[in-house]
């Protein structure tokens, strides 16, 4: 089973593409929820995280304190790498086991979808990166119009991510979203069918 990582700055349009291959009956993993999931009561990444940041990132009901945990942990570069060595190897094992299912179900492609791709242990376990880009003023209308945020947010939160060079410059494929969902449909299809026909 060959693996394609599926990365992208925000407002790109990388989950609509993502949901396209979905529809066409691709698995597609997505890496983002599952940073969400580690997280969650229960989770075993929960007890080495409150030893790190602070009991009381954990709730009376075992809900993590999302933003105090975020306060804490992206204070300083020495706690962000703590983050990242609790929660990274979580999240790789269950990406794996999904990606284990997909194998043993009989696909012949499956697609992660990770923000953060590029620059993880997780890059080398693809066989291609793609990268869905947008320029960079229609991403901000699109953040914008999706989380009601105002321009100058958006911008801080595009520019707070990978730049996009370094992104490109670890991908395999490139598809600019610059027009309506459809046009990227018809993008990914293409992909898609020089996936089936040349291989990797």
């Amino acid at each position: 089973m060959k693996i394609i990582g599926i990365t992208g700055r925000s407002g790109c349009g990388k989950s609509s593409a993502t949901k396209f291959l979905a529809a066409q009956g691709y698995p597609c993993i997505d890496a983002d929820l599952i940073a969400r999931e580690v997280l969650l009561p229960g989770s075993p990444c929960l007890p080495p995280l409150q030893a790190q940041f602070g009991a009381d990132i954990v709730d009376e009901a075992g809900q993590l304190r999302r933003r105090l945990l975020a306060d804490r942990a992206f204070a300083t570069p020495a706690g962000t790498r703590t983050l990242t060595a609790v929660t990274q190897p979580e999240i790789l094992a269950r990406i794996e086991h999904r990606l284990q299912d997909a194998e043993a179900a009989g696909a012949a492609l499956a697609f992660v979808d990770g923000a953060v791709i590029v620059g993880t242990p997780f890059e080398s376990r693809c066989d291609g990166i793609l990268l869905i880009s947008a320029p960079y003023d229609t991403s901000v209308a699109r953040i914008c119009a999706r989380d009601g945020i105002a321009p100058e947010m958006a911008r801080r939160r595009l520019d707070a991510q990978t730049p996009v060079e370094t992104l490109r410059a670890a991908a395999r494929w490139e598809l600019v979203n610059d027009g309506t969902e459809v046009q990227l449909q018809d993008k990914v299809s293409c992909l898609l069918r020089q996936l089936r026909e040349g291989g990797l």
